[in-house]
């Protein structure tokens, strides 16, 4: 083997290592749903409770996220893993968003507002 396939050798082993130290991490299950009138994103995480997961809308983007802490240098810091961040149509009444827990899921509802309902407008043109 040489040097270099050493290396990255070594560089997989310990991050092997350190994911079975910090406990690895859970798959998320991320499913999206269509209605009529909004639209629907379940999560669920193995390992974490729905009331940990977290929603925040910033603009016109959702972020689903859950803060996992790991241990570092005697203290523990909080990381944030992002199941979730997608920007959202012109259609999505981001104002509207909820979020609430249903067995063992978290569910966020993305409602959708009067442009998604063949909204149409003939635009004059001004006269200067």
């Amino acid at each position: 083997m040489d040097k270099n396939q050493s290396k990255y050798m070594n560089l997989i082993t310990s991050v092997d290592v350190m994911n079975t130290l910090n406990g690895g991490r859970t798959e998320p299950v991320v499913k999206l749903h269509q209605h009529t009138n909004s639209r629907e994103v379940r999560v669920k995480i193995p390992g974490i409770s729905p009331e940990k997961i977290e929603v925040e809308v910033n603009e016109n983007r959702v972020v689903i996220f859950y803060m996992m802490t790991v241990a570092t240098a005697g203290k523990e810091v909080g990381i944030p893993y992002s199941v979730y961040d997608r920007q959202q149509p012109y259609f999505i009444d981001v104002s509207k968003i909820v979020a609430q827990v249903e067995e063992a899921e978290l569910v966020v509802t993305l409602p959708f507002n009067q442009l998604a309902n063949g909204y149409h407008k003939r635009v004059k043109k001004r006269e200067d």
